[in-house]
């Protein structure tokens, strides 16, 4: 009961003010996938920079719950519910994973991730983060469970989870390696006599895997060539693993996830309590953990390519390495005081982490000194669509024609999809006669030419980038 109560807390949290941060970049491209979805089109699997099926899977349902019927009816907040739901329901996964990791650890690691400032952030994002870490979370579950019970229903599970996690991003194999480190350390470490997991539960998770990643992938058959294009994601992965302008020091990702190094800190902590429990014998689940967090984070750290939110990945086996820290620190005190002291750090640690999220994820969620924020669309680009309709409205145009010549433009499709007609141009291309042009600050000859009489106004877009409107001169009366 307390688990679905602290879900019930994490919901109430992220569900004030969905819709006051602009969309990001990324947001706006899933967004645009949703809309297509919603008007009826199929699902096609982009292995160049678009992820996997199952963030679009969850949220068609939920915008047509809200009445969305395509792209220009969907809203901020209809499509980010869907985020804020999977967020707020991985909490009910720590209930489960109590005989994992012992009641007080879980209850902690559940308090740190319903209040935590990024599942906050990020279960506020229409990205597939969030989806993915509850997939991940499933699938340390199922598998612990179905291999100390041998049930093949829960390693059906585990392969609908390992499927899930793919089908959300293709860094889903840097998981796999890490578990199936794990997995393959802790016996030995702990000088365990079960070293082999039934032949009849790696068959049954696997072949749940491959047949949950067809359908997904195929949309339940209605595209078999994504299963070509899943295969061709492979080099475009680790092209992109180089950076391709993302790139970070090897140390990012402690900026991002613990600036203060108070949670890293009690991790620590946890993690001798894990070493020196396994080699007792005890608590193996919590070796798994420990190495699978070390894995991600020494994997993660060394690719170049680098974005905070896949800070979240780290955020959850933190939490739970932060319990068994907080557990074992309080059990070093044989007296109620000490506990009461205990209790004390541990209310501190929560403390601190609400502080964190009030201020990244609600008063600055889109500033550029947020390092959450990144590369986020200003609070400026808000007033393009507004002021489009309002010359419109003035000069009584009912359906202008607006043509953006831009190399990358988005998000303006999420930001124009009220524009019934808008025509998307790389620079270069002979864009046609239009009530309004959107461009960049760098034009080239024709199309500076081609403006020559036209009102420019500048909208900022993203930290250092602007966009401009061109404005027509108003038309002559008779």
């Amino acid at each position: 009961m307390i688990f679905i109560t602290l879900s019930l807390i994490a919901l109430a949290i992220r569900l004030p003010h969905l819709s006051e941060r602009p969309m990001h970049t990324d947001e706006a491209v899933n967004a645009y996938i949703t809309g297509q979805l919603l008007a009826g089109e199929k699902y096609h699997y982009d292995p160049q920079d678009r992820h996997g099926p199952v963030l679009y899977l969850l949220a068609k349902p939920v915008a047509q719950l809200c009445g969305a019927k395509n792209l220009g009816e969907l809203t901020e907040t209809e499509l980010r519910l869907t985020p804020v739901f999977v967020g707020s329901a991985t909490i009910l996964l720590f209930g489960a994973a109590v005989e994992m990791f012992g009641f007080i650890p879980c209850l902690i690691a559940a308090l740190l991730f319903a209040v935590g400032p990024l599942p906050v952030y990020y279960s506020r994002y229409f990205i597939h983060e969030t989806m993915f870490v509850a997939a991940t979370f499933a699938l340390m579950l199922c598998g612990w469970r179905a291999a100390a019970n041998s049930s093949t229903s829960l390693a059906a599970l585990t392969g609908l989870s390992a499927a899930l996690m793919l089908a959300c991003k293709e860094t889903a194999v840097i998981h796999f390696f890490a578990l199936g480190l794990g997995a393959a350390i802790c016996p030995w470490a702990t000088k365990s006599k079960k070293y082999f997991i039934k032949a009849k539960l790696i068959l049954t998770a696997l072949g749940s895997f491959f047949v949950t990643t067809i359908l997904l992938f195929t949309w339940f058959g209605q595209n078999w060539s994504a299963l070509a294009d899943l295969l061709r994601a492979i080099p475009n992965f680790a092209a992109r693993a180089g950076g391709q302008g993302h790139e970070k020091s090897f140390l990012y990702y402690f900026t991002v996830l613990d600036p203060l190094f108070v949670f890293i800190i009690v991790a620590t902590a946890g993690i001798f309590a894990v070493v020196c429990d396994a080699f007792a014998g005890k608590r193996r689940a919590g070796l798994l953990l420990t190495i699978y967090s070390l894995a991600i984070f020494l994997i993660y750290s060394a690719i170049p390519y680098k974005t905070p939110w896949l800070a979240l990945n780290f955020w959850l086996p933190l939490t739970l390495l932060c319990g068994l820290g907080a557990e074992g620190i309080s059990l070093q005190f044989h007296n109620s005081a000490g506990r009461w002291v205990a209790g004390i750090g541990i209310a501190a640690l929560v403390l601190v982490a609400g502080q964190q999220t009030q201020t990244l994820a609600f008063d600055y969620p889109a500033d550029e000194k947020n390092p959450l924020a990144y590369a986020h669309t200003t609070e400026d680009i808000l007033g393009l669509p507004a002021r489009l309709a309002e010359i419109c409205r003035q000069r009584n145009l009912s359906q202008p024609r607006i043509e953006v010549v831009a190399k990358d433009a988005w998000p303006l499709p999420w930001f124009l999809r009220k524009f019934s007609n808008v025509g998307y141009w790389q620079p270069g291309q002979e864009a046609g006669a239009a009530d309004f042009f959107i461009t960049p600050t760098d034009l080239d000859g024709r199309l500076a030419t081609k403006l020559k009489d036209f009102r420019p106004e500048f909208f900022g877009v993203r930290p250092n980038v602007l966009l401009i409107l061109w404005i027509p001169p108003a038309l002559k009366k008779p």
